[in-house]
């Protein structure tokens, strides 16, 4: 049991340090190419925060653990609205005033909507990856073609500028981008195989241990991201993490375990915890869009979002 919880933390330690490398180096690079901050910021560093996730998967489902696949994505999704942005938002309101995230956070829905759509029978099939991670490119040439065309200020591209590494040599940035891609793939194994060996000893299911250790884990670069726009007043690219991750999380990452391991889907995956992602993202839609001028995550907000984790917790470990 000590050497499954060293191989847990080992993995993640060097899984979160590694993906944030890897963010660093590709985004310096791209900044060196001279290609936009906006379409850095919506696709490589959107992409390094999902990551993780990205490595878990494919890592789980080669090992033929599909649920736990599965379970990191949903997990992944509820736990970065509900935990990250919950924590986030009792530091102080959070304010969106970005055109963009009012056309991510739809596009947000639509594609947990589909992704219900393909699970409700309980299977997850090849041709299904295959459409998710063709509406994920999809999505993608959108994003750029939109982000190259619009010539309106907006306040996440400021932000977003602000993030992305100036000065950097192109050798240092393909240095710390080939390290992270080495890393990524190593520490992700170490942390399924941990992980495994902790759902064994206390008998939890594959999908469990998906929903709860994994992807509380996979959610941190997003914590340490949401927290430090937060203090630094960058709220829009905060939200945009959130956001941004939770897309990538539904289409690529979910796509990932229909390609390599089509099958089966625990029942409990495809109805109680989507139902779960559904209602947490329509939950975000509703206070951001709906909320008139204001558009913010007040503290309160933060405090309903944290219980609703704990609850949601709580139901998994004692079903």
């Amino acid at each position: 049991m000590l050497f499954n919880i060293f191989m847990l933390i080992a993995g993640l330690g060097v899984l979160v340090w590694s993906a944030d490398k890897f963010v660093y180096g590709a985004a310096a690079f791209a900044r060196n190419l001279g290609l936009p901050p906006m379409l850095i910021g919506l696709t490589i560093v959107a992409m390094g925060s999902s990551a993780p996730e990205m490595f878990v998967a494919a890592t789980a489902s080669l090992e033929g653990m599909t649920d736990t696949a599965i379970g990191n994505v949903l997990g992944s999704n509820i736990a970065n609205i509900t935990l990250i942005l919950g924590i986030t938002a009792l530091l102080g309101a959070i304010s969106v005033r970005s055109q963009t995230l009012m056309r991510e956070i739809p596009l947000m829905l639509a594609a947990t909507a589909i992704a219900g759509y393909f699970l409700h029978d309980g299977l997850l099939t090849r041709m299904e990856g295959v459409m998710l991670m063709g509406l994920f490119f999809i999505l993608m040439g959108y994003l750029i073609w939109h982000g190259l065309t619009n010539k309106q200020a907006d306040t996440l591209e400021a932000e977003a500028d602000e993030e992305i590494p100036t000065g950097v040599p192109t050798r240092k940035a393909v240095l710390w981008l080939v390290v992270g891609m080495i890393l990524l793939p190593l520490s992700a194994d170490w942390m399924v195989q941990g992980a495994v060996g902790i759902a064994k000893a206390y008998h939890l299911s594959d999908l469990v241990i998906g929903l709860t250790i994994i992807a509380i884990g996979t959610s941190l670069p997003e914590l340490a991201a949401c927290v430090a726009g937060v203090l630094k007043k960058e709220h829009d690219l905060a939200i945009g993490n959130i956001v941004g991750s939770n897309l990538f999380n539904i289409l690529a990452v979910l796509a990932l375990p229909g390609l390599i391991a089509p099958g089966e889907v625990d029942p409990a995956a495809s109805t109680r915890d989507f139902y779960m992602v559904m209602a947490t993202s329509s939950a975000l839609g509703v206070l951001i869009l709906l909320s008139g001028r204001a558009r913010a995550l007040k503290p309160w907000h933060g405090g309903v979002l944290l219980l609703t984790f704990i609850s949601y917790q709580l139901v998994l470990f004692l079903a």
